[in-house]
């Protein structure tokens, strides 16, 4: 029986370190969990959170029916290294009219032969694992995540001049840009910020933006830079 209702099934074929781990929290979340992989050892060691489990080639689509996969409205192909069964996985798919396919790409070639068979969403867990690294180190933030080309969230610590403040009284989207979505008091829990919140010294905040907004807003944590107050 479905854990959380058969609208949030999801198949996830290919159980490698991207798979297992992308099939584990989404079971953890609530979701029925189909997991298939051609390795028997590798859908044993994630039988404990896959509500079903398959040892299967997403190339025949024959397999995929019948292990019911037409049936569930999302489907993952986290198939690694093997770009040719990734792409015949993904067009089985869109032939058995899965409604929502995710893929993985290795490359931006591969991400376009995804798309052009009918892929709906693309990843590039290493490519966006490297590039929120790189920000994170380069800006001295603590996360980063973009949310289309070009706007970011990121989470950093409170500027030193803006500490004792409250958001009204920063001034900080009409100075930089950028605002402030929530903030973790030191020893708290994130909470959702008001024009009232007052910003502690070693709060850390989220602010939403531009990248060349955010970035030179990081660069005041990073650096101390103070604002002359108004």
């Amino acid at each position: 029986m479905p854990r959380n209702g058969r609208s949030s099934a999801v198949a996830v074929i290919g159980l490698g370190r991207f798979g297992s781990a992308l099939a584990q929290e989404l079971y953890e979340e609530g979701h029925e969990v189909l997991g298939m992989d051609t390795d028997e050892s590798l859908v044993d060691a994630c039988k404990g959170f896959l509500t079903h489990a398959a040892i299967c080639n997403a190339t025949d689509i024959e397999a995929l029916r019948r292990h019911n996969v037409a049936d569930m409205p999302r489907a993952v192909v986290a198939i690694g290294t093997k770009l040719e069964n990734s792409i015949l996985a993904t067009a089985n798919l869109a032939e058995l009219g899965v409604g929502e396919i995710w893929a993985k790409a290795l490359t931006e070639q591969h991400r376009r032969i995804l798309e052009r068979i009918g892929a709906h969403n693309i990843v590039f867990p290493e490519g966006d694992a490297g590039r929120r690294v790189a920000h994170r180190i380069g800006l001295a933030v603590k996360e980063y995540l973009e949310l289309e080309p070009g706007f970011v969230l990121a989470e950093m610590a409170v500027p030193a001049r803006l500490a004792d403040k409250t958001l009204m009284e920063a001034g900080i989207r009409e100075d930089h840009g950028v605002s402030v979505v929530c903030h973790k008091p030191a020893g708290g829990a994130f909470e959702v910020t008001t024009g009232h919140t007052v910003l502690g010294v070693d709060d850390l905040i989220v602010v939403a933006g531009t990248e060349a907004a955010v970035g030179r807003f990081a660069s005041l944590a990073q650096h101390g830079t103070r604002r002359d107050a108004t």
